[in-house]
């Protein structure tokens, strides 16, 4: 017999979990903004291997000693972009987990398309579109001049779908366009919700830390120019970014919320 799904009250501010129903968050402090949120049971064998690996280590738990452990650095490869190469402190680490958020039309989309098909021609990529069609991207592309022959896309919003065709593709670096549109089955709460963001960029970082695999997440802003739901963010990323246009988008400045990447904060960008 399937069990019930569980019953779980989320702070759509901060993310923070509640066994019940109350008017205000006691971690925000936001009053009204804590909403109830069904997420299906799951076996217990299931969730262990959902979980596991988030640290890295995607076979069984060891205790190391910490003088064995190597110090051998991460190999970066760059971006195609000296200056976002800067503040990624000198290119992409494998395995790490990006969010890139910014206002509609900043030039998130532009420029993380610009440099998948910079590379598209040295290494594998995967350019997920949640938002826009396949079409509309491959119009952009071509107003553009990039090259596009090399560059694998896929149109999806189902995390766990994603995660078996990137299992399959193998791709080195993997953009996800946007987190706020990317669901998770058994989350029983509409895209773009605070449990939802959550639950699918933990999903995404635990896939890229196992895997290899640099993810790189585009998120929205809210109307005081933060990140939505941002303070679910800080335990799970990487390193964060915030992407500001100037109004004659002459201009865009990305200045990093949270790295633990690079010294370098922020860089200009002229599209």
């Amino acid at each position: 017999m399937a069990k019930a799904p569980k019953r779980a009250f989320v702070c759509n501010e901060c993310g923070a979990d509640y066994p019940r129903w109350q008017g205000q968050c006691s971690a925000c402090h936001a009053w009204n903004t804590i909403t109830e949120v069904r997420v299906a049971a799951s076996p217990t064998v299931a969730r262990n291997e959902r979980l596991s690996g988030y640290a890295g280590s995607a076979g069984a738990s060891k205790v190391q000693k910490l003088s064995d452990i190597s110090l051998e650095a991460l190999p970066r490869f760059s971006t195609g972009f000296k200056e976002f190469d800067r503040v990624l402190g000198g290119g992409v680490v494998p395995g790490s987990a990006i969010l890139i958020g910014g206002n509609p039309g900043a030039g998130k989309s532009t420029l993380l398309l610009q440099t998948l098909c910079k590379l598209a021609g040295q290494m594998k990529t995967l350019y997920v579109t949640g938002e826009e069609s396949l079409q509309q991207v491959a119009m952009r592309a071509h107003r553009l001049g990039l090259p596009t022959a090399n560059l694998n896309m896929l149109s999806e919003t189902s995390i766990e779908q994603i995660c078996l065709i990137a299992e399959e593709e193998q791709p080195k670096l993997m953009v996800i366009d946007s987190i706020q549109v990317m669901h998770m089955a058994d989350i029983q709460s509409s895209p773009g919700s605070v449990a939802q963001v959550r639950e699918t960029a933990a999903y995404l970082t635990r896939f890229a830390k196992t895997r290899g695999v640099a993810i790189v997440m585009v998120g929205h802003v809210t109307k005081d120019g933060s990140l939505a739901g941002r303070r679910c963010w800080n335990t799970v990323l990487t390193a964060q970014y915030c992407w500001t246009a100037t109004p004659i988008l002459v201009s865009v400045l990305c200045a990093a919320t949270k790295t633990a990447l690079a010294q370098s904060m922020s860089w200009a960008y002229s599209p």
